[in-house]
């Protein structure tokens, strides 16, 4: 986008009026799905929603929002299919109502609460989805006392008025525009009241930080009411004035070669998704898929979740190197949805592979950063030289409010044009994570709650403070233990560690192992190899070890641990253990 572009975009409507006013036939989206087999391989076929038809779709859509009066209301968007989650985000949009994105349940319980969880505390008067989900989505949200939310299927919406009929409301660029929900990663989900001005600052940032132009091809698979989807994936080629290509999450889980298929076919040059997604590129994409993969042109590989891991981009770049991908397309960054997305971020193109800084794991436990010369280590991957432009970055004594020097371990706390201005009706809370002050009077402060350090100019993300065990006086990092205890056998998935009582000194560690007919299993033998060696590596006398089946560790949609989810269910007995004979 020009910079005469820029500054007659002062909303999201604009951005899409102004581009399908340009050029209405121009695609605005390539969208992907997998109808089956052809010749022996499995079929991907791409429609095109042109940015004309995207425009009449968000039209007709808010002229029926409009004559309810729903301007400034919260609706549920609950859409799977990129198409119809677009038009039903631009038809609020157009609206003056706030889309409020959410994730589609699969039938899970945590699914299942978590759109209950938002429905109620955003009030929404709404609820948006398609014809296979309305009855059942009725049928939840009625099971609250919300049978008088009304639920529209939008692809079965054959009573929407006529795209003339919208009368555009007047475009403030500081009203709320979308409640991006948070991941829930370490307490319940909160509503980030995000603006127009803060969505297409973060717009701005993106493009300083991944050096995207009209010639970039943006695309991927990540779910739109995750941050790094909605902004990362969804907007952002709409900015550019390009074509994104776009993909299910569903598609991709199934199968994710699909991911790295669109990418060499679709001529992607920018994608990215959390580190779990460049893991299970690495173990399931299959030689023959491998052998028809053109990865050359990917020049911008965003691994954008925490932790970021250097095994897994070793190992995914080791893979897919006969496929032509580099390492050096790698561009480690941090975000949260209370900044809109992105917070911190190595440039793209700023010299070869990131490399890890091997940080000595005593001196971690004691707030420093410091070379590992001996004894256990951890791999840490920087986040870029600091912030993107407009965001002012700190690391802070998170009880004293004493900023730090390099070198010494604090909380984020970042301020600027893309930071949310609070949570949904939630005062306290966005006193307590919006009004940061540091000790030397510097106010406006977003506290992130994520620990890290500076070093070089450089962030480090080290961990979160409501996830940190304190032990005999140490401060112990949980992906710390959950990566020793991982290395202890190839049958072990995703481990959760958390502190058990009140002062949270014992140790739980919750363990997915691997069952089936080919694994040969010794449980009692697995369970004694996790407590000696959490006793042994960590000094911990008090350790409980509970093995259960992959999938019981809960997870946020980009993919971190929620350990504290976990741990509820640990201590409400929610969490069903494997059977240990005798």
């Amino acid at each position: 986008m020009g910079d005469e572009q820029v500054d007659t975009v002062r909303t999201l409507p604009d951005l899409l009026l102004q581009q399908a006013e340009r050029d209405p036939d121009a695609a605005a989206y390539s969208l992907l799905d997998w109808p089956g087999q052809e010749s022996g391989r499995e079929r991907m076929r791409i429609r095109q929603i042109r940015y004309g038809e995207l425009d009449q779709a968000a039209r007709r859509l808010a002229a029926w929002l409009l004559d309810r009066r729903l301007g400034g209301e919260r609706v549920l968007v609950l859409q799977q299919r990129p198409e119809l989650f677009i038009a039903s985000l631009f038809g609020c949009l157009y609206a003056g109502a706030i889309p409020t994105p959410c994730p589609v349940p699969e039938g899970r319980r945590s699914a299942d609460e978590r759109v209950l969880s938002i429905v109620q505390d955003a009030q929404v008067s709404l609820l948006l989805t398609d014809r296979e989900r309305v009855a059942d989505v009725s049928r939840l949200v009625a099971a609250v006392g919300r049978a008088d939310l009304p639920c529209l299927a939008l692809d079965d919406s054959t009573a929407l008025p006529d795209p003339a009929d919208w009368r555009p409301p007047a475009g403030d660029p500081d009203v709320v525009a979308v409640l991006q929900y948070t991941s829930g990663s370490t307490q319940e989900p909160r509503g980030a009241r995000l603006t127009h001005r803060n969505l297409l600052a973060n717009q701005e940032e993106l493009v300083a930080l991944l050096g995207t132009g009209q010639h970039a091809r943006v695309g991927g698979w990540l779910p739109f009411h995750h941050d790094m989807g909605l902004s990362g994936q969804l907007l952002h080629p709409l900015w550019l004035g390009t074509t994104g290509v776009l993909m299910s999450t569903s598609d991709f889980a199934h199968r994710p070669g699909r991911w790295l298929r669109a990418v060499s076919e679709c001529g992607v040059t920018v994608s990215g998704g959390p580190d779990i997604a460049y893991k299970l590129c690495t173990r399931k994409v299959t030689d023959e898929e491998l052998a028809e993969l053109d990865l050359s042109g990917w020049q911008v590989a965003v691994n954008g979740s925490e932790p970021v891991r250097a095994e897994t981009m070793d190992a995914f770049a080791e893979r897919f190197a006969p496929a032509g991908f580099r390492p050096s397309a790698f561009v480690p960054a941090y975000g949260l949805a209370e900044s809109t997305l992105l917070t911190a971020g190595r440039r793209a193109g700023t010299g070869g592979p990131p490399r890890p800084f091997h940080a000595d794991i005593a001196e971690l436990e004691l707030g420093r950063l410091v070379p590992a010369t001996g004894g256990q280590a951890r791999a840490l991957i920087g986040c870029g030289t600091a912030v993107v432009p407009h965001n002012d970055l700190r690391i802070v004594e998170p009880d004293t409010g004493r900023v730090l020097p390099e070198g010494r371990v604090g909380e984020i706390w970042t301020r600027g044009r893309s930071v949310a201005d609070g949570y949904w009706k939630r005062p306290l809370e966005t006193r307590e994570t919006f009004g940061g002050v540091t000790a030397d009077g510097e106010s406006g402060f977003l506290r992130t709650g994520d620990l890290g350090v500076l070093h070089g100019g450089e962030l480090f993300v080290t961990g979160r403070i409501k996830d940190m065990l304190v032990l005999a006086g140490r401060n112990v990092y949980p992906q710390d233990i959950e990566h020793q205890v991982q290395q202890l056998s190839e049958l072990f998935a995703a481990t959760a560690v958390f502190g058990e009582g009140p002062d949270r000194e014992g140790v739980v560690v919750v363990q997915e192992v691997r069952v089936g007919r080919r694994y040969d299993l010794d449980l009692t033998a697995l369970e004694q190899a996790v407590r000696t060696c959490v006793t042994r590596d960590f000094e911990v006398a008090a350790v409980q070890v509970v093995l259960v089946r992959p999938g019981t560790v809960r997870r946020t949609s980009s993919g971190k641990i929620q350990r504290q989810t976990t741990r509820r269910l640990f201590l409400s007995g929610r969490l069903l253990r494997l059977a240990i004979p005798g």
